[in-house]
């Protein structure tokens, strides 16, 4: 037992000499690189520059150090001391202090100037400063280790730039919706996911943690929060949710509002007729017909010529509508071959939306977009001085820095948020907004989510749900494609397939009260083969709704701004062909915009008849 515990002494003290001889060699060579994990880093408030390249170097440099030099020499110093010296004055003895000299020994010393060998960090050219990518989306993998202190070389919407100290990322930080307002539903059957407030959580270094690693806990007298996250809006209540991690720590206030009866509505619009008689056929990605947003594949070759294209309408008239290239979106906005939903920005887009200058699209994979939580980036671009081919490059280096830089500035990524289907959004001057249902929930009486985003910073900083139901829940009504108009209205489009018909309703929210009425239907399933929407929106210049296709487009009368008699009305319709899937519709004082993916593209209608 003795030669066992002295075995085990001596076992230890050599692993611990080992370890600390490891550790030693390591610390004498800090320019080595330390690979990571491929992570999300968030950029903080404070600012550092960001430089091409750092190494430690060999320099030759003069140091004056003080050195001591021995020498003897007799130095005659006047050295007072009392002796005692005999003399007499008046027969009385007395003594008396004399001056002697003697010899000391003394240290002299000297500056003297050498030359000595030293290590010294060097830094690169000075690219930018952090907070220019304040709203970008940036990855590291590697770090360099100067005075205890990681700088990480990092990745700028997919492009490599340089090293900056991690003091520029926000460490072990939460950013969460502070408040959240559920509709109370007796019928929900999941509730809310209390994941869904999540802006972004950090480590220690700056990194972005998976939501699944952040303790969420709930303080309430009548709600609760499931092991699952989930905070159930069936009765009314308030409730404290704190979300932490390590030392990140971020509360958010959830409300489930008290009236029971609220988005409780009817369907009672007789709808207008069409002689369309389901006679029009689409094709969609399940058909495996050409390319489609289920192919991620990208290319950072630049596209440097417009595609045109021309419809032909419901008369047979050719080139009733052309449609031209307006952008050219990214090939992609992170690092190739990301691991993760968190960490990598989809070149596929769901939907768009333009106001003004600001176009904002929902970026995901369509194989993901069918998930419950699916999750992905809004993406915002500020398109003044837009160039229509540029653009595709951000994430080479094909473009110049200078030009690159100046780009990037104009272009913001959310965090990972929930988008749901992709398809339902809107914005304004100062917000975007996005319907996030799931595609495949086959029209359930569970609670629909409206997340407002603040452009300025792309986070999301409201959560409301809401709910609308034809007399009760077994006829609920779910909106896979939606416009938001403005702060307070939704215009929906549903797809009553049972009925053969689509319904438009309107949803305008009071404080955190959603009310919806039905404004218009169209009698027809507008193509026969039960293809999916690809995109809706509301023109309010010329008061149409636009329903998309993957190469149909149809034209129907609102009534939202005047005489709402023959709203739902089926105008006109339009035939082309792109080859690629149609993946949403936007538009802005009567401009129309259809978005292709693969390469993404938007395109803007010259006219239309």
């Amino acid at each position: 037992m003795r030669r066992f515990a002295v075995a085990l002494v001596t076992t230890a003290a050599l692993l611990g000499g080992l370890t600390s001889q490891a550790q030693a060699s390591s610390e004498k060579d800090y320019s080595q690189t330390t690979k990571t994990d491929l992570t999300t880093k968030i950029i903080g408030n404070n600012t550092y520059s960001v430089y091409s390249s750092m190494k430690l170097v060999k320099v030759q440099k003069k140091v004056k150090t003080k050195q001591k030099v021995k020498e003897k020499y007799t130095v005659k110093t006047k050295v007072p001391y009392t002796k005692k010296v005999a003399y007499r004055v008046k027969g009385k003895k007395k003594y008396k202090t004399v001056t002697k000299y003697k010899t000391v020994k003394k240290t002299k010393y000297r500056w003297v100037t050498k030359t000595v060998a030293k290590k010294k960090w060097k830094f690169g050219k000075k690219l930018a400063a952090s907070t220019d990518f304040k709203y970008s989306h940036v990855q590291a993998k590697a770090y360099k280790l100067r005075n205890k202190t990681r700088y990480y070389y990092i990745y700028v919407d997919g492009r490599g730039v340089g090293y900056v100290n991690e003091k520029a990322f926000a460490r072990s930080s939460a950013k969460v919706v502070s408040s959240i307002s559920l509709v109370n539903n007796s019928a929900d059957s999941v509730g809310f996911n209390a994941q869904d407030a999540i802006n972004y959580v950090t480590d220690s270094h700056g990194s972005l943690v998976d939501n699944d690693s952040v303790a969420i806990s709930c303080k309430s007298t009548k709600l609760k929060i499931s092991d699952s996250g989930y905070v159930s809006s069936k009765q009314a209540g308030t409730a404290v949710l704190t979300y932490k991690y390590g030392k990140a720590k971020a509360t958010a206030t959830l409300t489930v509002r008290s009236d029971a009866k609220e988005g409780i509505s009817s369907a009672n619009l007789a709808g207008q007729d069409t002689d369309l008689a389901d006679k029009l056929e689409t094709w969609s990605a399940s058909d495996g017909a050409t390319a489609s947003s289920s192919d991620t594949s990208t290319s950072l070759d630049l596209v440097n010529s417009s595609n045109n294209y021309w419809a032909t309408n419901s008369a047979g008239t050719e080139k009733a509508a052309n449609m031209e290239t307006f952008f050219y979106h990214p090939a992609n906005l992170s690092v190739a071959g990301s691991p993760n939903q968190e960490g990598r920005v989809s070149s596929a887009v769901q939907g768009i939306d333009i106001y003004g200058q600001d176009m904002v699209s929902t970026n995901l994979d369509s194989g993901y977009a069918d998930n419950r939580e699916a999750r992905g980036h809004m993406v915002y671009y500020n398109l003044k001085g837009r160039k229509k081919y540029n653009w595709q490059l951000i994430p080479s280096t094909k473009l110049s820095f200078a030009t690159w830089l100046s780009y990037i500035k104009n272009v913001k990524v959310s965090p990972y948020m929930k988008l749901g289907h992709g398809q339902a959004v809107g914005s304004t001057k100062k917000y975007a907004y996005v319907v996030a249902n799931w595609n495949r929930s086959n029209n359930w009486a569970n609670s629909q989510e409206l997340l407002r985003v603040n452009k300025s910073t792309m986070q999301v900083d409201k959560i409301w749900t809401f709910k609308v139901w034809n007399g009760s829940s077994k006829y609920p009504r779910i909106f896979l494609n939606a416009d938001v108009i403005d702060d307070t209205t939704i215009i929906g489009l549903f797809h009553n397939a049972s009925k053969k018909r689509f319904e438009f309703w309107k949803i305008t929210r009071s404080g955190d009260k959603f009310t919806a009425k039905e404004v218009a239907a169209t009698n027809s399933n507008l193509v026969s083969n039960s293809s999916e929407v690809q995109g809706f929106v509301w023109d309010s210049s010329f008061d149409f709704y636009y329903i998309g296709f993957n190469d149909y487009i149809f034209k129907i009368k609102a009534g939202l701004n005047d005489d709402a008699s023959d709203a739902g009305k089926l105008l006109n319709y339009y035939q082309f062909s792109t080859g690629r899937e149609t993946e949403g519709l936007a538009s802005y004082k009567g401009e129309l915009y259809l978005n292709l993916n693969h390469p993404t593209e938007t395109l803007k209608f010259d006219h239309i008849k």
